[in-house]
């Protein structure tokens, strides 16, 4: 199946939040995941550069951190959202008002944007999106072992049932990698690369898988 790109929320067995972001596409594959700072921007690879000029929303920073919070998203959105976050908003505010002033992509697909936002200090985490038809934003309680995903097709609301287990990682290049191939991920077709912020005592810890 085909989802393109999609955002998760899980926590480790050890009780770390994790934020995850995957790239799947059939229109621009040759992107990679880029880790500079703390921060993880999606950039055509070399000899590729060309494609922004048919699509200047293939590259964006997709992980960013604010504080307690970690963001992931598929888009430019990632970045007035960590302002918000940074200043203070509630987090359910920082991701629906970044959505609705920016609204879905406006390009052939009408591709919708969206946001994974975990917490640090709470086994809190967050999955919204904006599409043609709808805003949609909710709060989850994450679980070991359990990660929750979003994607700009087909899985397009947060729910209930977008849900696998089995996540067994401890670390960040662990849940980049999970979110490419593991668990319910290996059913989706079209990876192209992937990030992920997982917690620590003292911050994130952030990773990058490019196949």
């Amino acid at each position: 199946m085909y989802l393109g790109r999609i955002v998760a929320i899980g926590m480790t067995p050890a009780g770390k939040a994790a934020a995850m972001y995957r790239v799947s596409s059939r229109s621009f594959p040759n992107r990679e995941a880029v880790l500079n700072g703390n921060q993880v921007s999606i950039l055509p690879r070399a000899g590729f550069e060309g494609d922004l000029r048919k699509n200047p929303y293939i590259s964006y920073n997709c992980i960013r951190l604010a504080g307690e919070w970690a963001v992931a998203t598929n888009g430019s959105q990632t970045d007035p959202i960590v302002e918000k976050l940074a200043m203070g908003y509630p987090a359910r505010d920082a991701i629906t008002l970044p959505l609705l002033a920016m609204d879905y992509e406006k390009d052939s697909l009408d591709t919708p944007r969206i946001v994974a936002v975990v917490s640090r200090n709470r086994p809190l985490g967050y999955l919204g999106i904006v599409r043609k038809d709808a805003v949609l934003a909710r709060e989850f309680e994450l679980h070991p072992g359990e990660v929750r995903y979003l994607s700009t097709y087909e899985k397009n609301r947060p729910c209930d049932d977008q849900v696998t287990t089995g996540f067994d990682g401890v670390c960040a290049t662990c849940a980049a990698n999970f979110i490419m191939d593991g668990g319910i991920f290996a059913e989706f077709t079209n990876p192209v690369t992937s990030a992920a912020a997982v917690a620590g005592d003292e911050g994130f810890e952030l990773a990058v898988r490019v196949i």
